[in-house]
């Protein structure tokens, strides 16, 4: 085989790796561009959600530029009273007794920044309640997941 031959098969080789990696590198720019411009975020796929520890549930929630509503259920097996509730660092105290079963409405904040209207929110749920059997402080934390109205 002639050293020609040989430098036609390099460029070939050559010529395939350069057209495919243009190729590679526009798809990759176009990628990067979605990425930026939050095209590709999964948060505007996920779905609202509350989520606190067992025992203690989450029914339904609502977020406010101002504050936020939570609809809790107890179903611990005894009875607690709710003292405080932060959302992402908004609190309010009460003193709330909830029996096994039972559903209560708690407002959170009326002077926080959830941010404005239609944009997403994220944050961190800690409800401070005291086990009324046993007379123990108790904390539980949760997450939500929501978009402000």
């Amino acid at each position: 085989m002639s050293i020609f031959a040989q430098l036609k098969k390099g460029q070939a080789a050559m010529e395939f790796l350069m057209t495919y990696g243009w190729a590679i590198l526009v798809v990759l720019a176009a990628i990067a561009a979605l990425a930026y411009f939050g095209v590709l975020s999964p948060e505007k796929f996920l779905p609202q959600k509350c989520i606190l520890v067992p025992g203690i549930v989450c029914q339904q929630h609502k977020v406010e530029p101002t504050k936020v509503t939570l609809v809790i259920t107890q179903s611990l097996g005894r009875t607690i009273t709710v003292t405080n509730i932060n959302v992402n660092g908004c609190t309010s105290a009460y003193t709330q007794d909830m029996q096994t079963d039972q559903t209560h409405t708690f407002e959170v904040g009326g002077a926080c920044s959830n941010g404005p209207v239609k944009e997403k929110f994220k944050g961190d749920v800690t409800i401070d309640y005291i086990d009324k059997e046993y007379n123990i402080t108790k904390t539980a934390h949760g997450s939500i997941n929501s978009q402000v109205e």
